[in-house]
């Protein structure tokens, strides 16, 4: 069902406070806690790994997971679980700019790799699977375009793309849920806006167009998340 214009808000930039350098190591650790916590109860984690039960009927025995701005690692971890399950033993990878995120990441990825999601530092078509979560709202206009197609590069098997629905529900649901689940300021700030900064279905398949010239399936999934992956061309 198509969602009403009238509860898309127009799409905002905005600066998350996490995302800006000189920033209590404490509030940052304590963000990405409040993150893990509403990606499991609000289908951030299960949405990711909806995408990633699709592919791994074509990944190999021994296979590998980058996941691009992995904050704690919970999904790449979740990741892990799930391949166990069916056979497939997977080796993680996380990756971030910034130090003080990928030693919080440390018990999620098998290797936490500081880089430039602009550029990833992996070799064309060397990784099985690469995803972000709630990673390419981040990205505005061209550099969004560009971080599509370095994940594009680099997968061998599947690219997957999950993030916000924005929704001024979502939004609005977020806030409150925030008190009674006691998240720190900067992460209600800072989700709220990362919500405002989500994308429709329409927009997330027109960036992914843009990108790699691709029209993939891009689902809506509950919790107001929305994702999509597909084969990646080279």
């Amino acid at each position: 069902m198509r969602m009403p214009a009238l509860l898309t808000p127009p799409r905002l930039r905005g600066v998350e406070i996490i995302d800006q350098p000189g920033v209590d190591p404490a509030v940052v650790a304590r963000s990405l806690r409040d993150v893990t916590r509403a990606n499991a109860l609000f289908g951030g984690t299960s949405s990711a790994l909806a995408e990633f039960e699709d592919a791994l009927e074509h990944l190999p025995p021994n296979a590998t997971l980058l996941d691009v701005g992995t904050g704690l690692g919970d999904i790449p971890l979740a990741a892990r679980k799930v391949a166990r399950g069916r056979g497939v033993q997977l080796t993680t990878l996380g990756i971030d700019s910034a130090e003080v995120l990928l030693r919080a990441s440390g018990a999620g990825v098998d290797l936490a790799v500081r880089g430039d999601a602009l550029n990833l530092p992996f070799a064309t078509a060397s990784i099985d699977v690469v995803m972000c979560s709630q990673v390419l709202h981040h990205f505005a206009g061209a550099d969004a375009i560009r971080l599509i197609r370095e994940m594009n590069r680099v997968a061998r098997v599947r690219v997957i793309v999950s993030d916000l629905r924005r929704s001024w529900i979502a939004a609005a649901g977020l806030w409150l849920a925030s008190f009674p689940l006691r998240f720190h300021p900067v992460s209600r700030h800072d989700g709220v806006l990362s919500v405002m900064r989500g994308f429709t279905r329409g927009e997330l398949l027109e960036t992914v167009r843009a990108a790699v010239a691709r029209r993939p399936v891009v689902s809506r999934r509950p919790g107001f998340r929305v994702t999509t992956s597909w084969t990646p061309t080279h």
